[in-house]
């Protein structure tokens, strides 16, 4: 396969999961847990999420962008390392690589409800003045793709032989971030063809729309690049690095980027929203005794979530 060619990435109907068919559920389990041993990615559809409401959030997602520099700034917090509001251009960049891939972008955080001893630990979400809609579309999407992200980890549960609400409690008022990138128009010849450098990601799993995947790219296991094609109604469901933690390597954080467009399209901006689904601090992501024997050596020394996010946020700016 050349660098070149386009990849279908599996795709699987989370109705059959949902739908209460013992076979239809099992299939999708099956089909599930081989698509993350062997590819790390599938696009996921009759997920719920309505494509009225993505049609908001872009729309939302846009109209900030849009706001003068100045105005941007102001719903800066670098004293929250980025995980609320908006980062401008330069801040992050790939593990590994000290080039800040260009792209500016807003995170929205969890939004703790009721009496919760985890409120004293968990920022405030940042509200835009200028958009009254846009934190209320914010966290309407973000819960909807946080219930999705449940569901699909309750399958991979029962792939892994756990209970299925395995990871419920361990998701619950979690670390979670729906992040709103805008990578801007390109006006003149890049130095590099890559927007966002090689990367995994530190979460469980992310959720992308598939709207958002054009440019996206993994590197398959015969250490080729290879572009992922995903319908705009699909949702893109990729393994994080702390689940290939907690599961000694069963199933694969795969290696990706974003790469520039055609160049009849540099004068458009691209917006990409992912949804990053991570667990409470003290998760604790001891590989699980089911994935390792003598073939599979354990692979990670014991760590809980909240330590390995610290880490890993160091490692691409966003922590000192």
């Amino acid at each position: 396969m050349s660098m070149k060619e386009s990849m279908s990435i599996p795709s699987l109907d989370l109705s059959d999961y949902l739908a209460g068919d013992p076979s239809r559920k099992g299939k999708f389990i099956r089909n599930l847990g081989k698509a993350y041993e062997e590819v790390g990615f599938v696009a996921i559809k009759n997920h719920g999420f309505e494509d009225s409401l993505r049609d908001e959030l872009y729309s939302q997602v846009e109209n900030f962008f849009e706001l003068d520099t100045q105005a941007k700034h102001n719903y800066e917090r670098p004293e929250l390392n980025g995980q609320r509001g908006y980062n401008s251009f330069g801040k992050e960049h790939a593990k590994g690589n000290d080039s800040p891939d260009l792209k500016e972008f807003w995170q929205f955080g969890q939004c703790i409800e009721g009496d919760n001893a985890r409120k004293e630990n968990c920022p405030n979400n940042v509200s835009v003045t200028e958009l009254p809609q846009f934190n209320p579309i914010g966290m309407k999407t973000y819960k909807k793709l946080e219930e999705i992200g449940t569901s699909i980890l309750g399958a991979i549960a029962v792939y892994l032989d756990l209970n299925e609400n395995f990871f419920d409690d361990k998701v619950k008022n979690g670390n979670s971030i729906l992040r709103a990138i805008h990578y801007p128009p390109i006006t003149s010849e890049p130095k590099a063809s890559v927007r966002a450098a090689e990367h995994e990601d530190i979460n469980l799993i992310t959720l992308l729309m598939g709207a958002s995947a054009e440019g996206l790219e993994v590197l398959s296991r015969q250490g080729e690049w290879v572009a992922v094609t995903a319908l705009p109604e699909h949702l893109v469901v990729n393994v994080g690095d702390m689940l290939q933690r907690l599961t000694n390597s069963k199933l694969r954080s795969t290696t990706h980027r974003v790469v520039n467009p055609p160049k009849e399209k540099w004068g458009s901006s691209r917006y990409s929203i992912p949804f990053f689904l991570h667990p409470v601090e003290e998760m604790d992501l001891t590989c699980l005794d089911g994935c390792v024997d003598k073939t599979h050596p354990k692979q990670f020394e014991d760590m809980t979530a909240g330590a390995y996010l610290d880490e890993r946020l160091a490692e691409i700016g966003l922590k000192a």
